[in-house]
Parts: structure tokens; C-alpha cells; sequence
């Protein structure tokens, strides 16, 4: 098993490029392990995990509804935002300026094959982050993501996520709210779930904006101590 983890910061990029960037690493890792299986062989496949700030975009996931998103074309291009219909699970999701958006590109054969446990190590990753800064992050009963003030009426959430997964191999992953315009959370029912608040990290912290790059480096760790991984910083290739 390879637990390797190839890192790479995108920084600031387009939703489409990544997306595809993204489908580039996933295809390799399982066109591999079809020839691994086809000829008998053996060879390591890679793990990937990108980190990236997009643009303001909303995605709807497979299951998700269209209605969810509550403005049109035009307002679209008012708001400076895209929207793209993707392969992931879940519902609609935004992302934008201010937002750590991490997406692992993992053969799980390579950790633990169990996408259940995958989720919540991921949602665990981010309630360990969130509790450096003094806060604690809460799984919601049936809905992925992290949680604040879960099970109160002042319940609001801090994290979305929905992840891919084919032949064991995952894509897509987790947003973090961090220095995030919450606004733009107004033009959408957040993961299909009405009534139910968006926070970010510098809101809840009181502070005007919080370092983007060590809320990263929170995460890696966390990251690789609940997988076991070996982290290997590389330069973005997109």
C-alpha cells in the first residue's frame, strides 16, 4: 500500500480547470489499477491533495435539485459567479474568495476501503482544525459536513463537503468557510437544507480575516495523522 500523499497549492483558480485537473489525477489512479488487475500486476498508484481558492461558483451535485439555486443567468453574471452541474454527490454548494477548498485524490485501497469511514475522517479533519481555534466543530445527524451549535436554534454550518468515488478511488472533497463572503450564500438553499444558517471562521472568531495558509497547514497535519499518510509537498502543475 502507498501512503504517499503528493500536496499541491493551486491557489487561486478557475472551478472548471481544477475540475478538470482533478479528472486527470482520478482517471490515471484507476486506469491503473485496471492494468494492475489485467495483467497481474502490481504497481503503486499515487494519491493526490489539492488545495484551492475558486473564483464565486455554485455546484449541484448528482442528487441535487436545480431549484436550490435561486437565481438565474443574468444574475449570474451580476454576481460575478458560474454554475456548473458536477459528478459528485450532494446537493448545490458555493465557492469563493476566502474559502480553503481541499479536494484528495486517493486510491483508498492504499488506506481503507470504506467511504462512510472516509467522510468522517474528512469531517474529522476540519472538527480538529476548528478546535485549535477554539471552536467545536459538530457532525449534524444525516447530513454531511461540519456543524456549529448542532441540535440549537442557532445551528449553523461551517463546512460543506461531497466526494466521488469509483473503484475505490475518491475526487472532490471538503470547503471550508474561512474568510468567506457569506452573502453569497443568499442566492442558494445551502446543500438543499432550508432554514438552517452558513458561518465562516473569522466571523465566528470576531476577526476581519484569518491566515488562509495555516488553516491549511492545520488541516495536513490533522490529515495525516487520521490517515496515516506521508505528506509530500510538490509546486502546482495546473
Amino acid at each position: 500500500m502507498n501512503k504517499k500523499v503528493v500536496v499541491q497549492d493551486l491557489g487561486f483558480q478557475d472551478f472548471k480547470k481544477t475540475w478538470d485537473y482533478q479528472e486527470t489525477l482520478f482517471q490515471r489512479i484507476v486506469d491503473l489499477k485496471i492494468k494492475n488487475r489485467r495483467q497481474g500486476n502490481k504497481l503503486e498508484t499515487p494519491n493526490h491533495f489539492l488545495f484551492v481558492e475558486h473564483p464565486h461558483v455554485y455546484t449541484l451535485g448528482k442528487s441535487g435539485d436545480e431549484d436550490n439555486l435561486l437565481v438565474d443567468e443574468v444574475q449570474l453574471k451580476e454576481i460575478g459567479a458560474k454554475f456548473y452541474k458536477i459528478n459528485r454527490g450532494g446537493d448545490i454548494t458555493y465557492h469563493g474568495p476566502g474559502q480553503v477548498v481541499g479536494y484528495p485524490v486517493l486510491d483508498l485501497d492504499n488506506f481503507f476501503t470504506d467511504i462512510h469511514k472516509y467522510l468522517r475522517f474528512l469531517e474529522e479533519i476540519v472538527i480538529l482544525t476548528l478546535a485549535e481555534y477554539g471552536l467545536q466543530g459538530q457532525r449534524s445527524q444525516g447530513e454531511t459536513g461540519v456543524w456549529l451549535d448542532v441540535g440549537t436554534p442557532f445551528v449553523r454550518k461551517i463546512c460543506a463537503m461531497g466526494v466521488r468515488a469509483s473503484r475505490w478511488v475518491t475526487m472532490h472533497g471538503f470547503a471550508l468557510n474561512v474568510n468567506t463572503d457569506l452573502g453569497y450564500f443568499d442566492h442558494m438553499i445551502p446543500c438543499g437544507i432550508k432554514d438552517k444558517a452558513v458561518t465562516s471562521l473569522n466571523v465566528e472568531l470576531g476577526k476581519r480575516e484569518i491566515d488562509m495558509n495555516e488553516v491549511m497547514q492545520k488541516l495536513l497535519v490533522h490529515f495525516e495523522t487520521l490517515f496515516e499518510a506521508e505528506l509530500i509537498e510538490q509546486k502546482a502543475k495546473v
